[in-house]
């Protein structure tokens, strides 16, 4: 097979754009649904990615920590053996979805209208269809990419991954020997600010994961007596200093340079980066294009769930709760100080699950690359990076030194809310935006 040039016809043809579509409707509709604590199931959109791909000339293999939570992983040979290798990765699981909210059955995959209908539509269904349209499309047209391309279609994204990307980076490596740059969900997308700009953002770094448990200890007694060590009490008090905490302003490189790029596209002035009210004066003037960095400004700990006692008489002797914290590049020891000032006695905290932060570099040619395959599809489009506010698999495969960017591209029409999109109702994405995303991706990877 030849290397590709990029120079040469297009072979992105109408059957590589039709099975885009098909592929992100079929896999749709096998129900791979995680509810978290072992509860989930997708061994049989894996056969269905695994099938494809053999159709393609590959040579998948199915890898399983525990029954049913399959994942799949494939190696694309490039022409230079001494380049570095490309992970792309996608996962197969989705969160829960109840059908009598929605418009359409959320496992119907029905096409109506020029959109795809149902769970994973966006998150992400789509993305694992559009890659193995392309790499469908490479195998009939006899092209060979430049650098190694290992596919990787994974398990148990949707609650800790022990199943999935964590398994696979801690048990099977050297699958992903060689891998420097990985590219997967949340980036990419159209933004519409409402002034008739087309933003796209390009995910290059992640806040980390701080599940929290917080645990009060006290005095168990009877309900009607006083109890100044009420282990409740104490639990509610440190939940309450915690959920209302106003953590700091502490800019990143990656959020910095999101800054600059959005002041320069709205004509504004930069100001002073180091200093915070300029900043929080900047984001606002930005208007809804300022959402995009605006909550990545900061580290978060909200409060999710509690739990104390078992008769309303009764006054426990524990009490917990559960606290949904995300860090901040760089944030890490003064966010577990500030967690420890803030519990206050007689509570104590740990994780409850830990991912770190992550950081991808912006002033490379990986990402050039990606700016100008959106910009050839798009001329009217304006790349920048940010961080996303939560995370991903990147963040298990950065375990092994694979630097992650959210780059799975979508066309999106004005008015449509791709971040609601993700675990809402009627979740569903356009034909046209897989077609945009599936020449897009093809696009990156061979210029990769």
């Amino acid at each position: 097979m030849a290397e590709h040039d990029p120079n040469a016809p297009h072979h992105i043809d109408r059957t590589a754009l039709d099975e885009a579509v098909t592929f992100t409707s079929d896999l749709i509709r096998i129900d791979t649904t995680n509810r978290g604590q072992g509860d989930g199931r997708e061994r049989q959109a894996a056969e269905y990615v695994a099938e494809r791909l053999t159709e393609a000339g590959l040579d998948p293999i199915l890898l399983e920590k525990a029954p049913e939570r399959t994942n799949v992983v494939a190696r694309i040979e490039g022409t230079d053996p001494s380049a570095d290798a490309v992970l792309v990765h996608g996962h197969l699981d989705v969160v829960p979805a109840d059908a009598s909210e929605w418009s359409v059955h959320p496992f119907s995959g029905e096409i109506r209208d020029g959109v795809v209908w149902g769970r994973g539509a966006v998150d992400m269904k789509d993305a694992d269809a559009m890659v193995l349209a392309t790499v469908r499309a490479w195998a009939r047209a006899g092209i060979r990419p430049r650098r190694d391309i290992v596919l990787a279609f994974t398990a148990d994204e949707e609650d800790s991954a022990d199943v999935g990307s964590g398994f696979l980076a801690d048990h099977r490596p050297e699958l992903f020997d060689g891998c420097t740059i990985g590219i997967s969900e949340s980036g990419a997308y159209t933004f519409h600010p409402g002034d008739g700009r087309r933003i796209y953002p390009v995910a290059a770094g992640e806040r980390g994961t701080g599940w929290l448990r917080l645990t009060a200890n006290g005095r168990a007694g009877h309900g009607s007596r006083i109890n100044r060590e009420n282990a409740v009490s104490r639990l509610t008090a440190a939940v309450t200093r915690i959920g209302e905490h106003r953590w700091p302003l502490r800019l990143t490189p990656t959020v910095r340079a999101a800054l600059t790029e959005l002041a320069a596209l709205y004509g504004l002035p930069l100001p002073d980066l180091d200093d915070d009210a300029a900043v929080e004066r900047l984001v606002a003037d930005l208007g809804r294009a300022g959402t995009l960095v605006a909550g990545a400004l900061r580290n978060s700990t909200n409060p999710t769930m509690l739990d104390a006692g078992y008769k309303v008489n009764v006054i426990p002797g524990t009490a917990t709760a559960h606290i949904d914290g995300r860090l901040l590049p760089g944030t890490e020891e003064e966010f577990a100080a500030t967690l420890d000032a803030l519990t206050g006695p007689g509570v104590t905290w740990d994780y409850y699950h830990h991912e770190p932060p992550l950081q991808a570099p912006v002033d490379t040619p990986a990402f050039a690359v990606m700016r100008e395959a959106l910009q050839h599809f798009d001329p009217g489009a304006h790349v920048i990076p940010y961080c996303m506010y939560g995370g991903t698999d990147a963040k298990q495969f950065s375990r092994l030194g694979i630097q992650g960017y959210g780059f799975m591209p979508l066309r999106l029409p004005e008015g449509f809310d791709y971040q609601a999109m993700f675990h809402g109702v009627d979740e569903r994405v356009p034909v046209e935006a897989l077609h945009f995303g599936t020449r897009v991706l093809d696009r990156t990877l061979l210029a990769l």
